[in-house]
């Protein structure tokens, strides 16, 4: 696990999740999607700056066919329709408590909030959830257009349905990201921040200590920020960890059609990085890094977005 992921053991004394709640299936629309024509392309990375024990590589060729995805991560408004339609309550929402970071805590919750061991820059917060991103007090005032974060991959899920889409799997997900191109490093190109400009929302300065800023964050950005790929996708490098459909695992098929990863596990894929991934320590804002998460885990840098079958 990245130690820029949300942590996915609770600390001492956190509750665990409950069981996922049933949901009957919405109406579906094509609205702020794009159509994508799959095909064949080289997923994965020999990249020296990758991970290797993160299975980005070996680069492998894959054949997808055509689908759908949300040109934007799901934002709270989105979300805020679907729990408006349906009453659904998140796991964060049941259990009781979300995973924040600690800089955006008051100085009170900072004191009694567990945090875990190896990452104490988190904070099991008990109140947080996706109207509350920093705990009690916090709201959504002016983060409409920003992703919902707090939902866990049961919650993701849950969405999915009843917008009837689904959530996409790692090899669209990464297809996606790439815009068309072969084995860029950076959905728009292999240099960071080319002529100086930020191309994405990430952790600039000294993490955990000091973040600037630069890009204009210093936590999640709007879903439309930044400019688009080349299909036409926003953030598909930083802002927040998107759910996938995929359980984690590091070994892959020389070539597949259609790949859906192992058919079980105690992960679930995560991807694309986040406001909090730093170059000196989690550069997994690179299109083929990836990370996991235990499906009941929440955080205030994990969302989602969809994608769709075609007819």
């Amino acid at each position: 696990m990245s130690a820029c992921c949300t942590p996915g053991r609770p600390p001492s004394g956190a509750p665990t999740a409950a069981a996922a709640q049933p949901l009957r299936a919405g109406r579906g629309s094509d609205a702020g999607m794009v159509r994508l024509p799959g095909g064949r392309f080289r997923m994965g990375s020999e990249d020296a700056e990758g991970f290797p024990s993160d299975g980005e590589g070996p680069v492998r060729a894959v054949e997808l066919s055509p689908f759908l995805i949300d040109r934007c991560a799901v934002t709270n408004d989105d979300f805020s329709g679907f729990v408006a339609e349906t009453g659904y309550v998140t796991e964060a929402e049941r259990i009781g408590w979300s995973y924040v970071f600690v800089r955006f805590l008051n100085r009170d919750l900072r004191r009694i909030s567990p945090r875990p061991e190896v990452t104490p820059w988190w904070a099991a917060v008990r109140g947080a959830d996706w109207r509350h991103p920093e705990g009690p007090g916090s709201g959504l005032d002016d983060r409409g257009d920003h992703p919902v974060v707090h939902v866990s991959w049961h919650d993701a899920g849950a969405y999915a349905r009843w917008a009837g889409k689904r959530l996409p799997t790692e090899a669209e997900w990464e297809y996606a990201a790439r815009g068309g191109h072969d084995q860029r490093r950076y959905p728009w190109g292999d240099e960071l921040t080319p002529e100086g400009r930020h191309l994405a929302n990430i952790w600039q300065g000294r993490f955990p200590v000091t973040n600037t800023a630069e890009d204009g964050y210093a936590g999640t950005a709007p879903a439309h920020a930044f400019p688009p790929n080349d299909f036409g996708l926003h953030n598909m490098a930083g802002n927040v960890w998107e759910w996938c459909a995929d359980w984690w695992g590091t070994d892959h098929p020389a070539q597949a059609r259609n790949p859906a990863g192992p058919p079980s596990g105690t992960d679930r894929v995560t991807r694309g990085g986040s406001y909090l991934c730093h170059a000196s320590y989690c550069n997994r804002y690179r299109v083929a890094a990836r990370s996991h998460n235990t499906p009941d885990t929440s955080g205030g840098n994990t969302g989602f977005r969809c994608a769709r079958d075609l007819d």
